[in-house]
């Protein structure tokens, strides 16, 4: 492994879906709308003058839209499947009712209780959401030749991803709060990562 790296870890910007409160998960590729596009070339602007030695999407649409302006001048973005997002099962392309709120928070309640095998019908656990971003991040560290790097991904699976790295209970992974287009960023040293910033989004507002 890199005796040291820092990542920088982004969510994705707004797609209509986030506008109207429908569930997305891995099972929806959708477009950033034009305040995501307006987000991701803020932070663009704000970030471009950082040398990425690689960049990291999901296979989803949002979030290489949301590092487009990266693409545009030069720099290559690896697709990782492991940082998909969680799968929602049956929620997914729903909006939310107050039946399916209900629904909705039992899961997580249960989550927070350390209840990590359940799922909605047809959904992902927190734990098979994890173990496979084991094997990407497995695939991050193991690029010595990459000290700088940019993933972009997304809300519920940033969670479970920054517990990952911070060796922090996933039963806690909300206390990592994000918002479209906010930054984290981590250093690696030592063998342990260190936040930086969290959730930061001093670049929305230039």
């Amino acid at each position: 492994m890199s005796t040291k790296k820092t990542i920088y870890i982004i969510r994705h910007g707004e797609t209509d879906y986030n506008k109207q409160g429908i569930i997305q998960g891995s099972g929806i590729d959708s477009d950033l709308n034009d305040t995501g596009r307006k987000q991701a070339n803020q932070f663009y602007k704000a970030y471009h003058h950082i040398t990425f030695d690689q960049i990291y999407t999901s296979e989803l649409k949002r979030t290489q839209q949301s590092v487009a302006g990266f693409v545009a001048y030069g720099h290559r973005i690896e697709i990782l499947p492991e940082l998909n997002e969680i799968n929602w099962g049956i929620f997914e392309g729903l909006k939310g009712t107050p039946d399916s709120h209900k629904i909705y928070q039992a899961m997580t309640d249960d989550w927070k209780a350390g209840l990590l095998d359940r799922s909605v019908e047809g959904g992902e656990t927190p734990n098979e959401l994890q173990r496979r971003q084991k094997r990407g991040l497995e695939k991050i560290m193991t690029r010595t030749n990459e000290n700088t790097v940019l993933i972009s991904m997304h809300g519920r699976a940033m969670r479970s991803f920054l517990c990952l790295l911070t060796d922090t209970p996933l039963h806690r992974m909300d206390e990592f709060k994000h918002h479209n287009l906010r930054l984290y960023v981590l250093e690696y040293a030592n063998d342990t990562f260190t936040i930086k910033e969290r959730n930061c989004g001093k670049h929305l507002w230039i």
